[in-house]
């Protein structure tokens, strides 16, 4: 398969079609910190992997949920399968039960991402420790559209500990706030569910910025930021 040899290094192969998507997609306006938490659209994602290890494991699956004038909006929402030369392993498709039937009949790598950033647009994404989502998405971007995805995020690990200081000690992990705010997961481990569940705890952080009178993105970028250095200096 032609996306698959720029594992080796060469330059991925897009059609005319596909180049113009990709040129729309990168001269759309881009959202600014000073966007309304009210009215701004959010992408909350999550991905499901052939591993955790950063260095080696690949893109499997995205799953996103949009998040509008402070809910999720019911039919906005993103699931994709990337297909696969080769299946992962048992024990991972035990963990996310993304088959090897399913893996490989998946959606061409090139036309699934840029499926993708059609549904993203220019709008800020979300996800809860962003780094791995963030990574994953990033590496399959350069290898199958060949352009650095760079993009804004919100990482709730760190927005939800500095909107509750006094539970940030004691709730670390994504399962520990999804049970502190009893948000219910109906698949764990399925992109797209995950990205539900998360959108539920990004909405509950929006009720708590509004009381803290934080009405703009760019309030929740410094919250992240802050909370960060406290993590860092603790």
């Amino acid at each position: 398969m032609k996306w698959f040899t720029n594992l080796f290094g060469r330059k991925p192969e897009l059609s005319p079609e596909q180049e113009s998507r990709l040129a729309a997609w990168q001269a759309l306006p881009a959202i600014g910190p000073g966007a309304e938490l009210e009215s701004a659209r959010f992408v909350v994602v999550d991905v499901e992997t052939s591993g955790l290890i950063l260095a080696r494991d690949h893109l499997i699956a995205i799953g996103a949920v949009a998040v509008k004038d402070g809910r999720i909006v019911v039919g906005d929402s993103f699931e994709v399968v990337l297909q696969q030369q080769t299946a992962s392993g048992k024990e991972n498709i035990l963990i996310h039960g993304i088959g090897g039937s399913a893996q490989t009949g998946g959606m061409p790598p090139q036309e699934a991402l840029l499926a993708f950033l059609s549904y993203l647009g220019k709008d800020p994404l979300v996800a809860f420790h962003v780094m791995f989502d963030e990574t994953m998405i990033r590496r399959a971007m350069r290898q199958f559209l060949g352009f650095d995805f760079r993009h804004p995020w919100l990482d709730l690990a760190y927005a939800v500990p500095a909107l509750n200081p006094e539970q940030s000690r004691k709730r670390r992990a994504l399962d520990d706030w999804q049970n502190h705010f009893r948000i219910q997961n109906y698949a764990r481990h399925n992109a797209l569910a995950d990205a539900h569940s998360t959108a539920q705890l990004f909405l509950v952080a929006l009720r708590q910025a509004r009381q803290q009178r934080i009405t703009r993105y760019k309030g929740l970028m410094e919250l992240e930021k802050a909370q960060r250095w406290v993590n860092w200096e603790g």
